[in-house]
């Protein structure tokens, strides 16, 4: 029980990193979250503070998902004994992994850092997806590169990658014999969707009544603030 409260913990602190806010400060000496649509994620980021500084929150923000899933899940083995199975059903190794990857992205949502208030989740989710299965996420991916290409929106292709990462594992486990897909991948991979969704519930709003935010083009973005101060 040790070993797993010490991975959800550092886990948490991991993903509690507020890479756009720390970023913003150090660039711009601004909160990201007073500015565009105050969320504290890498969109954001691109959208106020221009492409270098979303690609660096993009790349840390993959990073904590993926370290916790494929390193820090792994310290409870280290620390101690742990069962073969978890709920006498699920593999052990990816049932840490996804606690692991799970708790990252709640400290990302919730990050103690920066008061509880963070970004959405779909970047770490990602990196903690990577660290615990690659084929499914990359499908994943692509689905959202489709969408976003296709829409101009980042909220609505988030929204169907999430979704339909779920759909691929199930499809991989049992249509392809993928048989190293855990249940508890599947049932966690399930309720990260969920949660991703609910957190887009203001983008869902928006894109309904048809004033969602869109992206006018896919040039390198200047960033809104070096914008008005050039």
């Amino acid at each position: 029980m040790l070993s797993f409260i010490v991975i959800i913990v550092l886990s948490y602190l991991i993903g509690s990193i507020p890479s756009s806010v720390w970023i913003g400060k150090l660039t711009k000496g601004v909160d990201i979250r007073d500015h565009g649509s105050g969320n504290a994620g890498a969109t954001n980021t691109f959208r106020v503070l221009g492409w270098k500084a979303g690609s660096v929150v993009a790349l840390v923000d993959l990073g904590k998902g993926f370290v916790a899933a494929f390193y820090i899940s792994q310290l409870g083995f280290a620390l101690g004994e742990m069962p073969e199975v978890l709920f006498g059903v699920w593999e052990i190794d990816a049932s840490v992994r996804v606690v692991a990857g799970l708790s990252a992205v709640l400290g990302h949502m919730y990050p103690l850092y920066a008061g509880f208030k963070g970004g959405k989740g779909v970047i770490t989710a990602a990196g903690m997806l990577y660290g615990i299965e690659p084929i499914s996420i990359s499908l994943a991916i692509i689905i959202f590169l489709i969408v976003l290409f296709s829409s101009r929106y980042v909220s609505l292709a988030s929204i169907v990658a999430s979704i339909s990462y779920p759909i691929f594992l199930i499809s991989l486990r049992y249509a392809f014999g993928y048989t190293e897909i855990d249940g508890s991948l599947m049932v966690i991979s399930t309720v990260i969707a969920l949660t991703i969704v609910v957190k887009h519930h203001g983008n869902i709003k928006r894109l309904i009544e048809g004033n969602e935010n869109r992206i006018k083009s896919f040039a390198p973005a200047k960033g809104k603030l070096n914008e008005e101060q050039s």
